[in-house]
């Protein structure tokens, strides 16, 4: 069996995450349209006949404007040492800029084999893919090969995947071979209720919540009760993010529990409040033990 541990690399919304659920032919980690959806590293385990790749999904490398964005880029950059290989995700329309010299700054400092994925090739030309390849191969060290895919239809991912694997060495299983993440079930249903909050809301609201799981327990009824609460930093996006006689706040937990029932394979019920706690991606104490950020820096 070949193994191995494999961080994804790249700006915000490049696409790492839809990437990874294009990998796995399925949802595993949340997505949307929306930049830093990803705060925290999620390992993400995708074994094969003859192979098992932990595909590490972490946060876009990103210059922080508090300290939440502090933490995420610690999160990414930490994610970058003692894998196998690191897979750098790139823009194919957007192309090359200061964000990707920003983050290959970080990713030649590993010294760690590099890969680079040129995604959304469905929406760009083979011209501006192969200067793409040109500036990767100018851009990052240590460069082993440059795949251009596209996750959005599927293009090229079995090359991708091949090309993988064969650059990992022989090893062991590391983890039973029907587990696909390694986070518990709490953190994955505050992901899913977070993913509805960026597809229903706007600006700054999607940004400045936070969501934690508050209880978490199977009724004599045999339906799975939930209580989560959501944080924002002012009175006015609790005001958004409750809606109009409750409104949106209805919708979010609607969607959200129709994931979670898909998630567990059981009925749901799923209340959700919302806090204002200012300015909390400036706290520590709420980054890292409320939120269990101190989880992903270990």
């Amino acid at each position: 069996m070949k193994s191995g541990f494999v961080t994804l690399a790249g700006k915000p919304n490049v696409g790492k995450s839809t990437l990874i659920n294009a990998l796995f032919g399925r949802k595993v980690v949340i997505v949307s349209d929306k930049p830093q959806t990803t705060r925290n590293r999620i390992r993400c385990i995708l074994t094969g006949k003859d192979f098992q790749i932990v595909f590490v999904d972490t946060p876009g490398i990103h210059k922080p404007l508090h300290k939440l964005g502090e933490y995420m880029v610690k999160i990414a950059v930490k994610a970058l040492e003692g894998v196998d290989l690191i897979l750098v995700v790139l823009d194919a329309v957007r192309g090359v800029g200061k964000p990707e010299e920003y983050v290959a700054a970080f990713v030649n400092k590993a010294q760690t084999p590099v890969m680079v994925a040129i995604n959304k090739i469905d929406v760009s030309d083979a011209c501006a893919i192969e200067m793409l390849k040109k500036k990767a191969s100018e851009l990052f060290t240590n460069i082993v090969e440059i795949v251009p895919v596209s996750a959005l239809i599927g293009e090229n991912l079995d090359v991708l995947l091949e090309k993988i694997v064969e650059n990992l060495e022989e090893g062991p299983q590391y983890y039973p071979e029907d587990m696909v993440l390694d986070r518990p079930l709490e953190f994955m249903i505050s992901e899913l209720i977070r993913e509805k909050i960026f597809l229903l809301t706007h600006q700054e609201v999607p940004h400045s919540s936070g969501v934690v799981i508050e209880q978490m327990e199977e009724r004599d009824n045999g339906v799975l009760f939930i209580s989560a609460t959501i944080y924002v930093e002012r009175d006015s996006q609790k005001a958004i993010l409750i809606g109009k006689k409750g409104s949106m706040i209805k919708e979010i937990g609607t969607l959200a529990r129709k994931d979670i029932e898909y998630l567990v394979g059981n009925r749901v019920f799923l209340e959700l409040r919302v806090k204002t706690n200012p300015k909390w991606r400036n706290k520590d104490g709420m980054i890292l033990s409320t939120l269990g950020f101190k989880h992903d820096l270990k």
